[in-house]
C-alpha cells in the first residue's frame, strides 16, 4: 500500500517567520457548536488541517450546507435534519465527541459512533457521559459501534467534574446552552479553547458566566443567532515551532501567537537558556545551546501543557546534563521514547517520567505515533545526523497546517515522498 512520508536531512539552520494557525482545539469544538445557531455562521482563523475536513463533513450529514475556503467557513443550518452520524468519520478523530453535545443540545437526541483519535492511553469519556445525565439525558451504551443519547427534556443541573477535563466541560457547555434554568460546572477546564468556544456561544446569544475559571454557569436561552467569529491563535502549534526554533534557529519569528497562553513553556524555554523576544502578537527565538538540563512536569492550565512535553523533548538532548519530563495528565505519552532510541538517544520512560541525558542524534527511521509524537520526531530530525524518515504522518496533518512547507520556507531540508 502506497503511504506518505516526511523526510528530513538535518543539521540546516533555520531562519524566517511563520504565521500560526487558528487553534486546533477550539475549531474542533466550535465546528460542532455551529449546529447550535439558528442561521447563518461564518467562522475565520481556521487551521487547514483534516480534522477541520472531517468535522465540515459530519455537519454536511445534516444537512447543513457548508463552504469551507481555507482558513473561513460558512455554515447555513436552516434546513438541519437529525440523522444518525457515520462511524468511519467519527471514528477518525478524538473531537467528534463534540457533536453528541452539540446534538444533545440541539435536538434532545442523536446517535453517533464512537470517538477515535490519537491513542494516549485511557482517555474515558464518562464525565461526558456523566454530564449529559445530569442534565436529564439518557445515554444508551449497548452498541459497541455506536451511543445513543436521548432526553425528554434538558434541565439545568450541578455537575461537579471527578477530573478536570477540557472535552468534558466543552460538551456539557454545548449541551447546557438550551437546558431550563442554570447548569453549573464545578471543577471546570480553564484552558484557553474553553474559553473561546463560550465566548463563540455568547456571540450567538448563550448566557455562559466563568469560562476561564473553575466554575461556569450557564443559563438556558430558547434560540441562538447566527454570528461570525475569529478563531485564537494555537498555543500548541506555536509552543511546537518555539521548541523547533530553540534546536536550529538562527532567527526565527512566530507570529499571531498569545503570549499568555505560551508563558508555562516561555518560562521553561527560558530555563533551558534559549534566547526568546516576547513582543505583542509574536516571539522571536534564537538557538543558544548547549543547554541547561531542566526537569518539566506536565499540569492543566495554566501549566505546561502535556501537549508540549513531546516537541520540547528534542531540546534536551542538547543540554549538558540529564533531564526529567513527567506527565501527570497522560502517563502512558511516551511512545516517542523507543522511536528516539532508533536514533541514538539515550531515554528511558518508566511509570509516566522520561529521563533523558545528553545525546547526538542520527537519521533513522522512526513512526509517529499520535500528533505530538510527530512534533518530537521532525524537531529531532530537524537536529539529527542525515536523514530522517517519518511514516504515519497523517497524525502529523491532523493538527499542524502546512508544516512541511513552513519549516522548507525557513531553511529546513524536508519533504514528502511515496513509498
Amino acid at each position: 500500500m502506497v503511504q506518505e512520508v516526511i523526510k528530513i536531512r538535518g543539521g540546516q539552520t533555520l531562519k524566517g517567520e511563520v504565521e500560526i494557525s487558528g487553534a486546533k482545539n477550539s475549531a474542533v469544538a466550535i465546528i460542532p457548536a455551529t449546529l447550535l445557531a439558528q442561521g447563518h455562521v461564518k467562522l475565520d482563523g481556521l487551521p487547514q488541517i483534516s480534522d477541520v475536513k472531517t468535522l465540515v463533513s459530519l455537519l454536511e450529514d445534516l444537512n447543513i450546507k457548508t463552504k469551507l475556503n481555507g482558513k473561513e467557513l460558512e455554515v447555513d443550518t436552516t434546513e438541519i435534519e437529525n440523522a444518525p452520524l457515520p462511524n468511519n468519520k467519527v471514528e477518525s478523530l478524538r473531537a467528534s465527541y463534540y457533536m453528541m453535545g452539540a446534538m444533545l443540545g440541539r435536538f434532545k437526541k442523536c446517535v453517533i459512533g464512537l470517538p477515535g483519535g490519537c491513542p494516549l492511553g485511557p482517555r474515558p469519556i464518562d464525565q461526558h457521559i456523566k454530564g449529559f445525565k445530569a442534565l436529564g439525558a439518557e445515554v444508551d451504551e449497548s452498541s459497541d459501534t455506536s451511543m445513543k443519547i436521548e432526553a425528554k427534556e434538558l434541565k439545568g443541573a450541578n455537575i461537579f467534574l471527578d477530573m478536570v477535563s477540557v472535552g468534558a466541560t466543552i460538551n456539557i457547555m454545548l449541551a447546557a446552552v438550551h437546558a431550563k434554568g442554570q447548569t453549573i460546572i464545578e471543577n471546570a477546564a480553564k484552558e484557553p479553547e474553553v474559553v473561546d468556544v463560550a465566548n463563540f456561544l455568547m456571540s450567538m446569544g448563550a448566557n455562559i458566566k466563568g469560562a476561564g475559571t473553575t466554575t461556569i454557569k450557564i443559563t438556558g436561552v430558547e434560540t441562538l443567532n447566527g454570528t461570525e467569529y475569529q478563531i485564537i491563535p494555537d498555543r500548541i502549534e506555536a509552543g511546537s515551532y518555539m521548541c523547533m526554533a530553540a534546536a536550529m534557529g538562527e532567527e526565527v519569528t512566530l507570529n499571531n501567537i498569545v503570549p499568555k497562553h505560551v508563558e508555562a513553556l516561555t518560562v521553561k524555554l527560558r530555563e533551558l537558556g534559549v534566547d526568546i523576544q516576547i513582543e505583542d502578537e509574536k516571539a522571536i527565538i534564537r538557538k543558544q545551546a548547549p543547554y541547561k538540563n531542566v526537569d518539566i512536569k506536565t499540569l492543566v492550565y495554566p501549566g505546561f501543557a502535556t501537549d508540549l512535553q513531546q516537541p520540547i523533548t528534542p531540546l534536551l538532548f542538547m543540554t549538558n546534563g540529564p533531564s526529567f519530563v513527567t506527565d501527570t495528565i497522560y502517563p502512558a505519552r511516551f511512545k516517542h521514547v523507543e522511536e528516539l532510541k532508533h536514533m541514538g538517544a539515550n531515554i528511558y520512560s518508566d511509570e509516566g517520567t522520561a529521563t533523558i541525558k545528553p545525546s547526538h542524534l542520527k537519521g533513522a527511521e522512526v513512526y509517529a505515533s499520535d500528533l505530538s509524537a510527530g512534533a518530537c520526531l521532525i524537531t529531532a530530525g530537524l537536529i539529527a545526523e542525515g536523514v530522517t524518515t517519518i511514516f504515519n504522518v497523517k497524525h502529523i496533518y491532523r493538527g499542524y497546517t502546512n508544516i512541511v512547507e513552513h519549516l522548507k520556507s525557513l531553511g529546513a531540508d524536508i519533504w514528502t515522498e511515496e513509498i
